[in-house]
């Protein structure tokens, strides 16, 4: 019996020792083999080898990121809309006219639908009454209170648990490979730094996004970033490129994104010189998380859509187009992160 005992143990050490090996082989081990996953690897071999004529040096290595739809999921809203959506749930008591006043009135009754169909200066009233009035400390342990446990209402997910396992797989490939990750979403920047170290591995000085105004003001002698009900900056479509160049400085050589709103930061990303990489997620993947379009006959979404003519740009390019179905062996993590709270 202790003979037999032990060789189950040897053999179990040995499968362990064997996945382990495998794994360090492959940088990539939720991607699919075939063209996506080859280009990802071929570029990155090209642009790190000294000895090659694509070869780019370290400081230069810049990749860019998308984060709703790219990094994590986006369906039916972004995440940060489900936040708002909390935040005017949790202020409504002292808004009694928000029952009464679009959009609020249609948050309240539980009609996402409708705010969302408003238009876009009915969500940019919602995010101003929700995201400012406080200065940036106090915003950012809100959000981090806030992410620590909010679950995406059809899933059951975390949202933090919702991020594409193949993507944070990309993010350490690339990261070992001499690049600098950075994310550049139409996202509010300060809702994306106080979690995006924790969750994707990018600090927040490397995050660039939509921001509201603030000011310094001075608070029991002491001075703080107020936020203030205007838009600032618009981190979106032709906003991307030009938000690159005043927080990043560099041309970034690789560009990944998967809407419309992405297009001008791939497009500035290839007409660079020298190497370059673009690449776009294709989310047709009904089963194990959505399927949208409308390119490739997939159904239109009223946000984060992937039109025929970007998907028809991207081959024009040589950008790559992942599908989540046939590229992805899996989609969203399997364990859940240990920490309960942000910073802890």
């Amino acid at each position: 019996m202790q003979t037999r005992t032990l060789l189950a143990r040897a053999l179990l050490a040995a499968v362990a020792c064997s996945l382990a090996t495998a794994r360090a082989a492959d940088p990539l081990p939720s991607w699919n083999d075939g063209p996506a996953k080859q280009s990802i690897l071929a570029f990155v071999a090209n642009v790190t080898n000294p000895d090659g004529s694509g070869f780019v040096p370290a400081p230069e290595r810049i990749a860019v990121f998308d984060n709703d739809g790219t990094l994590w999921g986006e369906q039916p809203v972004p995440v940060q809309f489900f936040f708002v959506i909390d935040r005017v749930r949790a202020m409504a008591d002292s808004h009694p006219e928000w029952t009464s006043k679009e959009p609020f009135a249609s948050i309240l009754k539980g009609d996402v639908k409708a705010a969302v169909d408003g238009g876009e200066r009915g969500l940019l009233e919602l995010f101003m009454a929700t995201h400012a009035g406080m200065n940036t400390d106090e915003f950012a342990e809100c959000v981090k209170d806030w992410i620590t446990t909010a679950k995406h209402p059809k899933t059951g997910k975390r949202f933090l648990d919702m991020t594409y396992q193949p993507m944070l797989e990309l993010l350490e490939y690339l990261r070992a490979n001499g690049f600098k990750n950075f994310i550049v979403s139409g996202g509010g920047i300060e809702f994306m730094r106080p979690w995006s170290e924790q969750v994707y591995g990018i600090p927040p000085e490397q995050v660039v996004g939509s921001s509201i105004k603030t000011t310094l003001e001075l608070r029991d002698g002491r001075p703080v970033l107020q936020r203030l009900p205007e838009l600032n900056f618009n981190d979106d479509k032709a906003g991307k490129p030009v938000a690159i160049n005043q927080h990043i400085g560099r041309r970034p050589i690789a560009a990944f994104g998967n809407s419309r709103g992405d297009q001008e930061m791939l497009e500035y990303t290839h007409y660079g010189r020298g190497a370059r990489f673009a690449l776009l997620v294709l989310h047709d993947d009904a089963d194990r998380e959505c399927a949208y379009g409308p390119a490739r006959g997939l159904p239109d979404v009223h946000l984060g859509a992937f039109p025929a003519a970007l998907d028809e740009q991207a081959e024009t390019n040589g950008w790559t187009v992942v599908s989540m179905k046939n590229d992805w062996k899996t989609v969203f993590p399997v364990a859940e992160p240990p920490a309960t709270r942000l910073g802890q």
